[in-house]
């Protein structure tokens, strides 16, 4: 029986790099991946990371998109859209404010808002990687709304006990907490040891 995808979405929050490094990890173990990326999301991939459009994303991420399978973010009748469509849960990554607040009141005015909306009532994991500070009262209330309904919040906020010596030490500790989260056996930093 073959495993069933992580349905995974970048969103206009500035941390693209995040979001970047996580498909880059997925698409060279071969997990297999639904990728869905907004308009305000390429936005920052290119000003962010200086990729421009899929090919350049494709590079940027190891090359080999056997395992990744691109949805338009504006076909919200992909197959992420249906809750017959088995998956293993979903990580928007980063996740911006207007994402939160569209999924935290179920309004899916896109397909990467259905598609959390369905990991949602199916009872799926959904991770949401929020890159805002400082967060005002409507963050907190979305924010809360959405765990309330079943959503792992895990801020882009990255720890340094590991002692980072470069920005990609700072990224793979939140995308390390990210794969912890999907249940992925995937190491790529190093963890507490007391």
């Amino acid at each position: 029986m073959s495993q069933p995808p992580v349905v995974f979405a970048i969103t206009g929050a500035s941390g693209a790099p995040y979001g970047v490094r996580l498909l880059q990890v997925l698409a060279t173990n071969h997990v297999p991946t639904w990728l869905m990326i907004s308009s305000h999301g390429w936005r920052l991939i290119e000003e962010e990371c200086g990729i421009k459009d899929d090919s350049g994303l494709k590079r940027a991420t190891g090359g080999d998109w056997s395992s990744v399978t691109v949805f338009d973010d504006k076909d919200r009748g992909a197959q992420p859209a249906s809750g017959s469509a088995k998956t293993a849960g979903m990580v928007i990554c980063p996740c911006s404010m207007g994402t939160v607040a569209a999924i935290a009141h179920g309004t899916s005015r896109s397909l990467i808002e259905r598609a959390a909306d369905v990991v949602l009532k199916e009872r799926r994991k959904l991770i949401l990687v929020p890159r805002e500070t400082p967060l005002s009262l409507v963050h907190l209330r979305s924010l809360t709304l959405a765990t309330e309904a079943g959503a792992v919040v895990m801020p882009a906020a990255p720890g340094f006990y590991h002692k980072p010596q470069k920005v990609s030490d700072l990224i793979d500790f939140v995308v390390q907490r990210v794969l912890d989260h999907l249940g992925l056996e995937i190491e790529i930093a190093r963890r507490w040891e007391g």
